[in-house]
């Protein structure tokens, strides 16, 4: 991988992690149709660090405040019907599901996850979900109205992006709206919910890159350059989807997942692209 090639790869990863169009089935989309080399499950997860300190930054004030209070509230029983706790232990529990599926089938998702037959199709399925539960949800419930049965479920969802095409933000925002979110209240649920995942995983991945082979390991400063890119992009792209579904339904994104669905699964048949 060059430095172009980082570079661009760094800007997709910082615009479709966040928004519900999967980031992971870009990264394995655009180089096949560049004619480049798949980047793999491990640059994609490590270049999901940066978008994850974009995600830091944004909402530090809010994240600082879940924190303290939650462990304060480990202490303080009078603290623990507070929201940002609950908040706290609600991205606990949405987290489980991901990291022990994703640690159960790293294999299969390195591998034949990342076939684009599966990745069109995905990008299709799931485009239909979002735009039915964006239909059918009620938009009426704020993020102080998140309970722990909101929280499993959701994170159940978080745990089907595991499949390239789904989307992470796509998934849970899928099942927020499904429970009644806000539009904005779904995408923020999302976002803070990207903080433990994207960050064992990307750790977990980059310690897997560094112990790698020699070809792999000259390589980093490139994967470090997607990486920063990721941040800067990632972090306008949030800002930027806050304020256009606080207006706006998810209808731009399912048009454009049906078509990059189809488009890649017409391509792939006509042995354009493999």
């Amino acid at each position: 991988m060059n430095l172009l090639q980082s570079i661009v790869l760094g800007i997709v990863q910082g615009l479709t992690e966040f928004l519900p169009i999967s980031s992971s089935a870009h990264l394995r989309i655009v180089p096949a149709l560049l004619g480049w080399e798949d980047p793999g499950a491990a640059f994609t997860a490590v270049t999901q660090l940066g978008t994850e300190a974009a995600v830091l930054i944004y909402f530090r004030h809010e994240l600082w405040s879940i924190l303290t209070k939650w462990l304060r509230a480990l202490r303080d029983p009078a603290l623990r019907s507070h929201p940002d706790v609950r908040l706290g232990w609600f991205i606990i529990v949405a987290t489980i599901p991901i990291g022990v599926l994703g640690f159960i089938f790293r294999d299969q998702i390195e591998t034949g996850a990342r076939n684009l037959w599966l990745i069109g199709t995905v990008l299709i399925v799931f485009a239909l979900v979002l735009g039915y539960a964006d239909r059918v949800g009620s938009h009426e419930r704020s993020i102080e109205r998140l309970s722990t049965r909101d929280g499993v479920l959701i994170g159940l969802a978080q745990s089907l992006s595991l499949v390239p095409g789904v989307s992470r933000s796509g998934a849970t925002m899928s099942a927020g709206l499904l429970l009644g979110l806000e539009r904005p209240t779904a995408a923020r649920f999302s976002f803070l919910l990207v903080v433990p995942a994207v960050v064992l995983s990307g750790l977990f991945e980059l310690r897997e890159v560094i112990s790698g082979d020699e070809s792999v390991r000259s390589s980093l400063g490139n994967v470090f350059v997607a990486t920063a890119v990721a941040f800067v992009v990632g972090y306008a792209a949030i800002a930027w989807l806050l304020r256009y579904l606080a207006h706006h339904s998810v209808r731009l994104f399912v048009i454009y997942r049906i078509a990059l669905g189809s488009l890649v699964l017409g391509l792939v048949a006509a042995g354009a692209i493999s």
